[in-house]
């Protein structure tokens, strides 16, 4: 298998970024939905062992959606899980599944792969790809906001160096 010189390949432009993005968005928000799903089924067993209690309610999503605590652990529980999904392929590979089809990947400025800390650093900048329009203002560099934060950036893969990765 080649090696390739991941500093040689050119910054990618917003309508990629973009682009990948809406992949990687329908995939998040599956992760999300099965996260969900666990989680309410987690839930559920809670309610079984006796650790939650009806409260008057006659359906179990009942009791979780009146109450502020049981609703936000499991929207926490779903994000963290979209949040692992992210993290994951960038520290893994440098690409999402979205960045694969399009041909992009997250790395370092000097081509390495970023770290854990690195990929949690991205996380709220990035969120729902919001930082990615900072491509407008600064399209010499092509340098998002999460990539300034995060000192990476995404590039453009030739074919032969996107082939057979992830």
């Amino acid at each position: 298998m080649p090696t390739f010189d991941y500093t040689q390949f050119p910054r990618a432009g917003l309508f990629r970024r973009l682009a990948s993005w809406v992949y990687d968005f329908l995939l998040a928000m599956a992760v999300y939905m099965v996260a969900g799903a666990v989680g309410f089924a987690i839930f559920g067993i809670f309610y079984k062992l006796g650790l939650i209690d009806m409260s008057g309610h006659e359906h179990l999503i009942e009791v979780q959606q009146s109450s502020l605590f049981y609703s936000s652990l499991i929207y926490l529980w779903n994000l963290a899980w979209v949040a692992y999904f992210f993290v994951f392929f960038w520290v893994k590979s440098g690409q999402t599944l979205g960045m694969k089809a399009w041909r992009l990947r997250l790395q370092n400025t000097d081509g390495s792969l970023i770290t854990r800390k690195t990929a949690l650093m991205r996380l709220l900048p990035t969120l729902l790809g919001i930082g990615n329009f900072w491509l407008i203002i600064d399209r010499k560099n092509k340098q998002s906001l999460q990539d300034k934060v995060t000192n990476t950036e995404v590039v453009l893969l030739s074919l032969a160096a996107n082939r057979g990765r992830l």
